[in-house]
């Protein structure tokens, strides 16, 4: 009532001076305050307009204070742009049904009273204020992600395009009472939009493929809200129910579990999991040590991840249990949780599109853990495995010095061991260069063991495999166990085809002061936008003595060290020379295990091309 008598009051004003720009101001006050926000918005134009058209000075400077419409709906679009970038291009209105594509979003957001009110509201350089702006454009534009498995037919977006979910007349898609229920759920938790896999990509259009695959972990990280639906979890079920359900095995539900900072597990009949009704079930102890137990997964990977190539291995390992539809998508799955974008190309099979993603791994970040696994080669590379399952065997996990046991064995080479001995192999293994992949082939530095000696003996492995004693220079004898049948030699019956034991040099080795291993799991308080990597500090104390003079100590202690570890027991790859000179790994089903005789002696360092 009382904006009404302020707005006829401008009324009375505009007609007793319709050349000034005062009764307009008024009239803008009583419309916004009334929530006629379109109006008001008309009526702050046309008081712009007189302003402009002041006769006098003082009057028109007055216009300096004010800002025009269309450059607040500048700035607001220009914050929407910035939201969108990691946002899904398509998603549901949860409140029509309809689905829509980012035009169609934003159209939406500017017919909404928020949007009129904001731009009504921002009238003056001092009422602009960029974080109010950015909170009222993220608060519309937030969005809910499903996350779920496909059970059949699912609705695709050919079979909603223009229509309602909601409409009866959809009720024969196989999947529409899933998708429905996830719309509700999420319209009823406040969203207005909402994401499934199913309908929301168009599969027909391959750029719009690529683009969602490679952006699926960003969309799900920066949801507000990732629904998994649960459809083999009855009402009323206990604790370990979801530890049985099938969604834990398949590929694509690990990022999807691991990207969001909110997720809510829901039942068959969409009610609480557990009747758990924590605002986030990544805060539920009781629902984490579940998934932690189903999966293998810590709670801080959960809580907190952050994608990298750090620790490629044990990332391999959560995967190597799960499966997808389509082969490719194991690997494919992965992308976001490596944080690398590359072509989907369909049709390629597994070991290919597995090969590719180690492949990007090494090249990028020199993380060779990778290539510990037992099974078949992979045609891609033969360091590379054929099959995710290969890494389902932990990784290979050695025996770790106490740091007395270090001091005592650095206590004992010294007595033997020169320090120019030690000092020369410390800096020629620093020099080396890292790992990399040129078409397909793998340059790997290595410490290199001739075989000299490869015979067969009785295997205590089935029949279909093989046991072969093996005799390197400077190294203990092996047993290797294969399915490859290897041509046997020894020192009496030589052969053409040159072996080779190899020990993947590691850079971490060298206990270099920078050379620190990055955490993948940051703060649970992180901000979203913060995916880099936080370096812990290193193990030892290097600050104390003389600079210059501690800086040698410190160098001639680590080549020492380095000498103790290159004494240890070590994972080894057995390698075959082919005609045009390369390698190729045996594959094993088995971890290959290594130990020199004698560290005194002199050792074949080189980078080995492996097909």
């Amino acid at each position: 009532m009382l904006w009404m008598e302020a707005f006829l009051d401008a009324q009375k004003v505009i007609e007793l001076d319709s050349l000034s720009y005062l009764g307009y101001s008024l009239k803008h006050a009583a419309l916004h305050g009334a929530q006629r926000y379109d109006e008001a918005i008309q009526a702050f134009r046309t008081m712009l307009s007189k302003l402009d058209d002041a006769p006098d000075i003082q009057t028109r400077k007055l216009r300096q204070q004010y800002l025009r419409p269309s450059q607040v709906e500048h700035v607001i679009r220009q914050v929407i742009d910035v939201q969108l970038e990691n946002a899904p291009l398509r998603v549901l209105d949860t409140t029509t049904g309809l689905v829509c594509d980012r035009e169609a979003q934003i159209s939406a957001f500017k017919m909404s009273t928020e949007y009129k009110e904001l731009l009504s509201s921002t009238i003056t350089r001092s009422d602009f204020h960029t974080k109010r702006i950015e909170e009222v454009v993220r608060r519309n534009l937030q969005y809910a992600m499903l996350s779920h498995r496909w059970e059949g037919m699912e609705p695709l977006l050919q079979d909603i395009q223009g229509k309602s979910v909601y409409d009866s007349a959809l009720d024969s898609i196989g999947g529409m009472t899933k998708l429905r229920s996830f719309c509700k759920t999420a319209h009823d938790a406040g969203y207005k939009w909402a994401w499934s896999d199913t309908c929301c990509i168009d599969k027909n259009i391959n750029v719009e493929l690529q683009e969602s695959v490679n952006s699926m972990f960003v969309w799900y990280h920066h949801s507000a809200l990732t629904i998994v639906y649960l459809s083999d979890v009855p009402p009323l079920s206990k604790s370990g129910a979801l530890a049985k359900s099938a969604w834990n095995t398949r590929g694509w539900t690990i990022q999807e579990f691991i990207a969001p900072k909110v997720i809510i597990f829901y039942q068959s009949n969409w009610t609480l999991y557990l009747d758990d009704r924590t605002p986030n079930h990544k805060e539920s102890i009781a629902i984490m040590q579940e998934l932690k137990n189903a999966t293998g997964i810590d709670r801080s990977a959960v809580a907190a991840f952050r994608p990298s190539m750090n620790g490629a291995r044990e990332k391999l390992h959560w995967a190597s249990t799960r499966v997808t539809t389509r082969q490719e998508d194991i690997a494919y799955s992965l992308f976001g949780i490596f944080g690398v974008r590359l072509p989907v190309d369909y049709g390629e099979k597994q070991d290919m599109a597995l090969g590719r993603l180690l492949q990007e791994i090494v090249a990028r970040s020199g993380d060779i853990t990778g290539l510990d696994w037992v099974g078949k080669s992979s045609d891609f590379n033969s360091c590379l495995p054929a099959s995710i399952a290969s890494y389902q065997v932990p990784s290979c996990k050695l025996p770790v010095l106490p740091e007395d046991k270090m001091q005592s064995l650095v206590s004992l080479l010294r007595m033997t061991v020169t320090v120019d001995f030690a000092s020369n192999l410390y800096s020629h293994l620093r020099n080396m260069s890292a790992p990399r992949f040129a078409t397909q082939r793998l340059h790997l530095p290595c410490i290199v063991f001739d075989v000299r000696e490869l015979r067969r003996v009785r295997s205590p492995a089935p029949e279909t495999q093989f046991a072969y004693r093996v005799k390197a220079d400077g190294l203990q004898d092996l047993l290797i166990i294969t399915e490859e049948t290897l041509v046997q030699f020894m020192p009496a019956r030589p052969t053409e085809r040159k072996f080779i034991l190899v020990r993947p040099w590691d850079q971490s080795l060298l206990e270099l002061p920078d050379f620190v291993e990055p955490s993948d799991f940051g703060s649970i308080m992180e901000s979203e936008e913060d995916y880099g990597t936080s370096l812990s500090s290193p193990s030892h104390d290097w600050s104390s003595g003389p600079p210059v003079k501690q800086e040698v100590v410190d160098q001639e202690s680590r080549a020492f060290r380095l000498l103790v570890r290159l004494g240890q027991p070590f994972s080894a790859f057995l390698l075959a020379q082919q005609r045009s000179g390369e390698y190729k790994r045996i594959a094993s089903d088995h971890d290959i295990i290594g130990q020199v005789n004698d560290i005194r002696n002199p050792m074949d360092i080189r980078t080995i091309e492996i097909l």
